[in-house]
């Protein structure tokens, strides 16, 4: 589909949007500018990483291809640690000519673990600019409704939660041994970040963020990549909860439960001045290397800095991983930084073909790009 193409169906689904929003079915909901976005560029990038999968107490410094991780604080209170969990929530600090912004993506699987992590790396909620949710599943979203009780007063009045489309809102189930039965992973309450005056702009179309970051939109299947099983996914509004799927999916959809096809997804990207991209892939369910090169048609910039994040390879069978791995080997990046779902076969399959490339982190760690 062309880019022409893309933006037409866009604005159609925009209508649509529009109009339910206007019918009374959502409050506080934005949608995204369809007009091509002016790529900024940042002098430098921090990535705090507050949830992760693993904390490694005995984590040392690191430096490869421009990027420097430093390992997380250590806790003066012996009674006190930093929890992992199965999620993700990163801070991101950048820097240009001078000006600072920073941004959270994504908010882990519960408000408990996010927020005792916050309080021991000393992150301060009152220098938010925006919030970011990278997709609709609970694992990184989880914690946000926590983070919102305890620090909503601390954000800016018209604080903007910026998500990659309609998709996200959907209500997602896990597969049962018994065909037909599922279980529930949770939908995203657009309800409760309304009573939370945070308004939802809906990122379909790619979106400057704070004036610093970029996100990709919605990511063009393009690769030899597929989405691996995972989670099922309900389209439908009950009570006021899901997804409205009326403007982007055929209306015998309603109220269909069907394999995730995870069609907002969207990744975090900055343009790191005399480096290039870093591209931030929470789970990549739609395939890292789709995401990456989503990021570079829709800045124009070919040169990858960093691809770090989630790749959701974890579950991947040999033979598709050595053939993903070798694709993401093609797109030359400076670094390589797995996280969250990648999985220990990722690390050690892009070990073995990008070497000292391959970067690994931990939870409360700190990466730093441009300095």
């Amino acid at each position: 589909m062309t880019r022409d193409l893309a933006r037409r169906d866009f604005l159609k689904g925009s209508a649509a949007i529009a109009g339910a929003a206007a019918a009374g079915a959502f409050s506080c909901v934005e949608i995204a500018s369809a007009a091509p976005i002016e790529v900024p560029t940042v002098d430098k990038l921090s990535i705090r990483v507050l949830v992760d999968s693993s904390f490694d107490l005995f984590f040392k410094p690191k430096q490869s291809g421009g990027v420097t991780i430093a390992p997380p604080p250590r806790s003066a209170d012996y009674q006190k640690s930093l929890h992992n969990e199965w999620g993700l929530s990163l801070w991101l600090e950048s820097e240009a000519k001078g000006a600072q912004r920073t941004l959270m993506l994504d908010y882990g699987y519960t408000p408990e673990v996010l927020l005792n992590n916050m309080a021991l790396v000393g992150v301060d909620p009152a220098k938010l600019d925006a919030l970011i949710v990278s997709h609709g599943h609970y694992d990184h979203f989880g914690g946000l409704n926590g983070f919102l009780d305890k620090f909503r007063d601390k954000l800016p009045a018209d604080v903007k939660l910026y998500a990659g489309g309609e998709d996200n809102f959907c209500h997602r189930v896990s597969a049962t041994p018994t065909k037909g039965q599922f279980n529930d992973f949770g939908t995203l309450d657009r309800r409760q970040l309304a009573a939370q005056r945070v308004t939802t702009v809906l990122c379909e179309t790619p979106t400057v963020i704070a004036g610093h970051a970029f996100t990709t939109g919605k990511i063009t299947r393009r690769s030899i990549e597929r989405v691996l099983p995972q989670t099922w996914v309900e389209f439908g509004i009950k009570d006021g909860l899901g997804c409205n799927a009326s403007h982007y999916l055929p209306a015998e959809m309603d109220g269909k439960i069907v394999p995730d096809e995870h069609i907002h997804e969207h990744a975090t990207c900055f343009n790191v001045r005399d480096f290039g991209l870093v591209v931030i892939s929470s789970c990549g369910h739609v395939g890292i290397v789709n995401s990456v090169k989503q990021a570079q048609e829709v800045s124009g910039i070919q040169k990858v800095h960093a691809i770090v994040g989630g790749f959701h390879l974890g579950p991947a069978p040999k033979d598709y991983l050595t053939e993903v791995v070798a694709e993401i080997k093609k797109l030359d990046p400076d670094v390589l930084i797995p996280m969250h779902c990648s999985g220990l076969n990722f690390v050690q399959e892009a070990t073995a073909q990008m070497g000292d490339k391959v970067l690994v982190t931990t939870t409360g760690s700190r990466l730093s790009f441009g300095i």
